[in-house]
């Protein structure tokens, strides 16, 4: 018999909808922190609550928290997995913090809803169903921390949101989902090629995150920069480019001893060292900016926060990033 842990985090997973008004939020109890036991079969659930809120609500600080609790679980007793329920608006975010903290081979899963228990075609009790499942597969093992919604399982590091209401809204653009769960089994037909763990033991670094756009200048990057910030992530325009009324602020930044990181604005491809006039990113990458191969802004935020725990030498930081 296979033990998994259920950790409650909260999110619409945990809350219900208010019948007269239409507004959901959280009660005094989570809805489905009992519901579980009756999933047993031939899987023995058990149940914790950490945290009670809404995916908004979550920091790098309650990521880091969830981590160092997975951790003292598995240390101190026999889990066979992990099922992390957590809101969706931050999910991807949480699950690839603790794919990048995390060192085991266990399965860790994390999964959520777009309705709230008691709505109409509620997908959150059949969501956590897959996600035991998965977490009781011996396949899943070695896989790194695997999101699974609407019966799909993807990697945290591809696995972005992509409706606001969509309950398939779980998707992992120009990769696809590693694996699928149907009613009585789960099957695997991809596999990562690699992944990274880094054992860190806190979060202190604030890292911004900036979205380029037409016309954009060096003021946002200055007023990053004297914030107090230890790093920048840049969403850039198409394969990796800036507009040349930012480059100024950029070298500053640099200079400075600021790792900034590069990804696309664009939700598929990765961005490269091409284009050679001014903002390029061939100008970029000769100035020091850091590629990240392939991965969204939000995640690119989470692994330097990671990072700069460890070093801010970009000659260290560049292979972090797949450069």
């Amino acid at each position: 018999m296979k033990t998994i842990l259920v950790i409650h985090t909260g999110g619409t997973i945990s809350m219900k909808e208010n019948k007269e008004t239409g507004e959901v939020n959280t009660g005094d109890q989570h809805p489905l922190e009992e519901i579980t036991s009756f999933l047993s079969g031939s899987t023995k659930i058990e149940d914790e609550i950490l945290f009670y809120l809404p995916s908004p609500h979550i920091r790098p600080d309650h990521m880091l928290k969830l981590g160092q609790f997975i951790h003292e679980k598995l240390a101190a007793q026999h889990y066979d997995g992990i099922v992390v329920t957590h809101g969706t608006d931050t999910l991807e975010e949480t699950a690839y913090f603790l794919d990048l903290f995390l060192q085991t081979r266990k399965p860790v899963i994390v999964t959520g809803a777009m309705r709230s228990s008691n709505e109409i075609g509620s997908d959150g009790l059949y969501n956590l169903l897959s996600a035991i499942k998965v977490a009781s597969c011996d396949e899943a093992q070695d896989k790194g921390v695997l999101v699974v919604m609407n019966d799909e399982i993807h990697t945290s590091r591809n696995v972005t949101k992509t409706s606001t209401s969509n309950v398939a809204t779980f998707q992992s653009p120009q990769y696809g989902p590693i694996g699928i769960t149907t009613k009585n089994e789960v099957f695997f037909h991809h596999k990562s090629t690699s992944h990274d763990s880094y054992p860190i033991q806190q979060l202190t670094k604030k890292v911004v995150l900036i979205k380029a756009y037409a016309g954009m200048d060096g003021s946002i990057i200055e007023a990053a920069r004297k914030s107090g910030a230890d790093g920048m992530v840049i969403e850039a325009l198409g394969q990796g480019n800036l507009p040349p009324e930012t480059i100024p602020s950029i070298k500053e930044t640099i200079q400075k001893g600021l790792p900034v990181v590069l990804v696309s604005r664009c939700y598929q491809g990765i961005v490269q060292d091409t284009y050679s006039y001014e903002g390029g990113g061939r100008r970029l990458r000769e100035m020091g900016v850091i590629f990240a191969n392939g991965l969204t802004g939000p995640k690119a935020r989470i692994k330097l926060m990671v990072a700069l725990e460890m070093t801010n030498n970009p000659l260290e930081l560049n292979p972090m990033f797949g450069y």
